[in-house]
């Protein structure tokens, strides 16, 4: 009997659309649950990997008369009203001269990580950056002297040594290569001075290009980092160190969702050279390199944009001795392919100096095998460098008129000829961004040494076809592309 009232009730529509959300409900919560089940949890990894992790105080010594960086002349206080003389120059200011003959100190924080058993500690550069004493303070409470080994700034990197410290806990250091983007990431150190701060995010992108350092394939990540969490670890699931925490994107000051980190493979690098010799070689091919887009792709044979277009060849260099030349497009290093101008550099910066590599080049829509020998990479200039990318071009016609490039300037550019631009007017010249003043060596792949030669070249041009234009402008050569 009540079997049978059961199925009548439920054939009432009421009450089978009470049973159908009843439904609904348990299988939502039951998404939810396998959902909540799915997400990675991090206590074991942070309890198992904090130790290792350091919080790294410094006090610089600065001396009678020295300054934080007053923006302008101190005399010129007095011309100020008494309230901004107060913030400027008074006693609590961070802009006042220190006082004569009393040194003061200034202290800073950061986070760093122990790589190995005997003291050996990596951090960021600019956490220990004119430090006169480095304290490294231990998750239980030790806090012990450290020396500087060495550093290098063109990475951002720092090593450190632990005085006088037993039974140390070490990281373990993964592989950064095997990193892919959406995985799971977690970061731990000090942001505004709370040590042992863990966060969580996943990868953004990896192979990242900055415009502060060329040398350094950055992983992007959207762990939330802060002043205080330079040099500190990121670590993946299995808790292995794939990166160093080193730079934010931000307009406020604080995290807004980019945090960029030095990949632990290319740190490990560095600290083995560093640790070994005390100085960091890279390898070098001399060369300034730009992207390929779709105009200089179209104009230079290629299907879809790709490699590493190379704008200028450096005197003296690998690359020159090689046989390298402007408007190649370097399309793989040693078997790799380049997709991306950014990803020449760091392949090129990793290769041991004195080796030979082997670059496949596209020059005159062929491709070419070329054996370079690296050379090492200069202290100061001789670093790979993107110039600014072009603008967009459009159908039109030229409006660009050229003199012959004068004697003494083709001397004092090292050009064996070439035509000066002295006027731009509306056309395709102008819309790819040629201006007054820029030389041309090169109009569609074809070398300029004349006026003659600019001449032919542009009678010679297709219709309605992107076409290459190399210039050269404040003594730097570029690509460009004009659509007559």
């Amino acid at each position: 009997m009540s079997r049978q009232w059961c199925d009548t009730a439920i054939e009432t529509p009421g009450i089978r659309l009470a049973f159908g959300w009843l439904v609904l409900m348990v299988s939502m919560l039951t998404v939810q649950s396998a959902v909540a089940r799915s997400l990675p949890d991090f206590t074991e990894l942070v309890e198992e990997n904090s130790g290792a992790v350091v919080n790294i105080s410094t006090t610089q010594t600065l001396q009678p008369g020295s300054r934080y960086g007053l923006p302008f002349d101190e005399r010129d206080l007095e011309q100020l009203p008494e309230f901004f003389q107060d913030f400027f120059g008074g006693p609590g200011s961070p802009f006042r001269r220190r006082q004569p003959g009393r040194p003061e100190e200034r202290h800073s924080m950061g986070s760093g990580f122990i790589v190995s058993a005997d003291g050996y500690v990596l951090t960021n550069n600019h956490v220990i950056e004119g430090a006169d004493e480095i304290i490294v303070r231990l998750s239980d409470r030790r806090e012990l002297t450290a020396t500087l080994v060495g550093t290098d700034p063109r990475s951002d990197l720092a090593v450190l040594k632990i005085e006088n410290g037993d039974d140390l806990p070490v990281v373990t250091v993964g592989d950064s290569s095997e990193l892919k983007t959406g995985e799971w990431v977690l970061a731990i150190g000090s942001p505004f001075g709370f040590d042992y701060t863990a966060t969580a995010g996943i990868v953004s992108a990896i192979g990242r290009s900055l415009p502060s350092e060329n040398y350094v394939p950055f992983i992007q990540t959207d762990v939330a980092i802060n002043p205080g969490n330079s040099g500190g670890p990121l670590f993946n699931l299995d808790g292995e160190v794939v990166g160093i925490n080193s730079q934010i994107y931000t307009r406020s000051g604080g995290f807004m969702g980019v945090s960029f980190a030095i990949p632990i493979d290319d740190a490990m690098n560095v600290f083995r050279q560093l640790r070994d010799h005390g100085a960091v070689s890279r390898g070098w091919l001399g060369v300034l390199i730009q992207e390929v887009n779709r105009d200089l792709a179209e104009s230079f044979g290629l299907r879809r944009p790709r490699g590493a277009l190379i704008a200028e060849v450096m005197t003296n260099s690998p690359a020159e001795a090689a046989g390298l030349k402007a408007g190649d497009i370097v399309l793989a290093y040693d078997g790799e392919e380049i997709r991306l101008s950014s990803e020449l550099p760091p392949k090129v910066g990793r290769t041991p100096v004195g080796e030979t590599a082997t670059l496949e080049v596209l020059r005159g829509g062929e491709r070419i095998d070329l054996p370079v020998l690296i050379g090492q990479l200069p202290e100061e200039g001789g670093q790979m460098a993107a110039p600014t990318p072009t603008p967009e071009s459009n159908a039109a016609p030229l409006g660009i008129v050229v003199e012959p490039l004068p004697a003494k300037l083709r001397g004092t550019l090292g050009l064996e000829g070439g035509v000066v631009v002295v006027n731009v007017g509306r056309g395709a010249a102008l819309n790819a961004g040629i201006r007054p003043r820029d030389v041309i060596t090169e109009l569609d792949r074809k070398p300029i040494r004349s006026v003659a030669d600019f001449r032919a070249a542009v009678r010679a041009l297709p219709e309605g076809k992107a076409v290459s234009v190399r210039v050269i402008r404040e003594g730097r050569a570029t690509y460009l592309v004009m659509k007559p």
